[in-house]
């Protein structure tokens, strides 16, 4: 239970439910990213063989924002959509070197 206590001080949670909600989001947009990433690679005809470059591209460019919108989507679904809204503008101000959502 000391995890769940650290999660809470870190996120700013006052409850140790929302803690596993919210870990629950991170598995679920996790797994639901993986299966959409066979799906597009399959869509784009990405085979094992094919260039490493080829791959980090399109999960640069189509995975990492996928999974940012499973976050949101199951965020909403399971009631934690402000905690999630909040955690993808962070992670995007950090990805941008701070110029976009400058106000957080």
């Amino acid at each position: 239970m000391k995890l769940i206590e650290i999660l809470k001080n870190r996120w700013g949670v006052t409850n140790g439910w929302i803690v596993i909600i919210i870990l629950t989001v991170f598995a679920l947009s996790g797994f639901s990213t993986l299966y959409t990433h066979r799906f597009i690679d399959r869509l784009l005809g990405i085979e094992k063989e094919d260039p490493f470059w080829i791959k980090l591209l399109v999960f640069i460019i189509i995975i990492l924002p996928v999974f940012n919108m499973f976050l949101y989507i199951w965020g909403f679904i399971l009631g934690q959509r402000i905690f999630f809204t909040l955690f993808i503008k962070t992670k995007i101000k950090l990805i941008s070197g701070g110029k976009l959502f400058k106000n957080i």
